[in-house]
C-alpha cells in the first residue's frame, strides 16, 4: 500500500474543501496550485489580501487559477463570525478581576485573523478541512482549533497521531501503524490516554481502511510492573475506552513486544484478543511516543507521515515549519481524507 497515493487517491474521489490560513507564504501557494493541479479538493482558499497572493504565485512561477481568495479583514462574513466568536467566549471572565475577556468588538477584531477566521470557516461549514503550521506555531493552531472547532462530541481532548509506514508487511495493516500521541499531550491522565485510544482508532480507520486493533502501551503487561502510578494510569485509560468504544478491539496495558509479537502476546498476556493484529499503538506519554516514533523512523527506516491532528469535532492539522510545498500537499490530503466522503 502506497499511503500518499492512497491519500491522494481517496482526496481526489472526496473532493472535500480545503482552507489554508497562510495564504500569502511561499510554499503554501505552490503547494495549493499543486493540489488544484491534481484535483486533490473541491475548493482551496486562500486567506490573504488577493494582491499579495497573486505576488506570491508570480514569484513562485504557479497559477493562482481555480484558487479561492478570500481577505479575512474585508470578507461578507466578519460580522457574522465575529458575532459567533464572541458567542464561544462571552463567559470567560479575568480569574483576578472578574471582568469579560471578550466584547463584541475585541471579538470582531480577532476574528481578522486568518487562523481564527480559517478555524471559523470549517466550524461554520464554509470549509471541511483547514491546514496551517508553515508559519505559525502549533500552539496557535491548537488554540484556534479548542476555542472555535473544539473537540469532537464524547472527548474533552485534542491529540495526534503519526501513521508510521515501515515497508513491511509483517507489521500492522500492510506495513502501515498509527503511533499516538507522539506530539501534543505531554503526561495524559487515564481518561485522556481512552480519549487518544479512541481518536487514534477513528484515524486507523479513516486513513488505513481497516478496522483499528489497538494495544495501550506501558512498561508493564497485564499489572506486572505492579502497583505504580504509571501502570495504574494506562490501565485506567485501557478501563474508559472500553467503556466509551465498547466495540473497539482494544487490550492493554501490553508491553510493545507483547502488543506486536504473538509468541509474546502469549507468554505475556495470554488470551488477548488483540493478538497477532495490532495496527494502533497508545503510548503512555509524550515522551514515549516522541521517542519512539523518531527511533522507528531513523532506525528501522520508516516513513513517519504527521503528526496529524486528533479528536477536534472537524479536521484540521498542523504542519512543521520546515516543511516542503510536497509536505503541505500531503498534509492536506490526508486531513481531505479525514473529513471522509460527502
Amino acid at each position: 500500500m502506497n499511503f500518499v497515493e492512497e491519500m491522494k487517491r481517496k482526496a481526489r474521489e472526496y473532493q472535500n474543501s480545503l482552507v489554508l490560513p497562510e495564504g500569502t507564504e511561499e510554499r503554501t501557494v505552490v503547494a495549493a496550485a499543486k493540489i488544484v493541479k491534481e484535483k486533490l479538493a473541491g475548493t482551496v482558499t486562500l486567506l490573504g489580501k488577493k494582491a499579495d497572493i497573486e505576488k506570491v504565485a508570480q514569484a513562485q512561477g504557479v497559477s493562482v487559477d481555480g484558487l479561492q481568495m478570500i481577505d479575512p479583514e474585508t470578507s461578507e462574513w466578519l460580522d457574522g463570525f465575529g458575532t459567533e466568536y464572541y458567542d464561544l467566549r462571552k463567559k470567560k471572565v479575568d480569574k483576578v478581576t472578574g471582568k469579560p475577556l471578550m466584547s463584541p468588538e475585541k471579538a470582531h477584531e480577532e476574528m481578522k485573523d486568518p487562523m481564527k477566521f480559517g478555524a471559523m470557516m470549517v466550524r461554520k461549514g464554509k470549509a471541511d478541512t483547514m491546514v496551517s503550521g508553515a508559519l505559525s506555531s502549533t500552539a496557535d493552531m491548537l488554540r484556534a482549533g479548542l476555542t472555535i472547532i473544539k473537540t469532537a462530541p464524547g472527548s474533552s481532548t485534542a491529540s495526534s497521531c503519526f501513521i508510521m509506514d515501515t515497508h513491511n508487511p509483517q507489521w500492522g495493516h500492510e506495513g502501515l501503524l498509527v503511533f499516538s500521541d507522539c506530539a501534543v499531550v505531554p503526561q495524559p491522565t487515564g481518561e485522556q490516554l481512552a480519549d487518544i485510544a479512541v481518536a487514534a482508532a477513528k484515524s486507523c480507520k479513516d486513513l488505513l481502511g481497516t478496522e483499528p486493533v489497538v494495544a495501550m502501551l506501558s512498561f508493564s503487561s497485564k499489572g506486572s510492573g505492579g502497583k505504580l502510578d504509571d501502570v495504574l494510569r494506562v490501565q485506567e485509560g485501557v478501563k474508559l475506552a472500553h467503556e466509551k468504544a465498547p466495540e473497539l478491539l482494544l487490550d492493554g496495558e501490553l508491553q510493545a513486544d507483547a502488543a506486536l509479537i504473538p509468541a509474546v502476546t502469549d507468554k505475556k498476556a495470554p488470551g488477548s484478543p488483540v493478538r497477532g493484529k495490532v495496527n494502533t499503538l497508545i503510548f503512555p506519554d509524550l515522551n514515549a511516543g516522541n521517542i519512539g516514533y523518531k527511533l522507528v523512523q531513523r532506525i528501522a527506516g520508516a516513513d513517519a507521515y504527521g503528526p496529524v491532528l486528533q479528536g477536534f469535532a472537524k479536521p484540521i492539522s498542523d504542519l512543521s515549519r520546515g516543511c516542503s510545498s510536497d509536505d503541505i500537499v500531503v498534509t492536506c490530503a490526508i486531513t481531505m481524507v479525514q473529513a471522509g466522503r460527502k
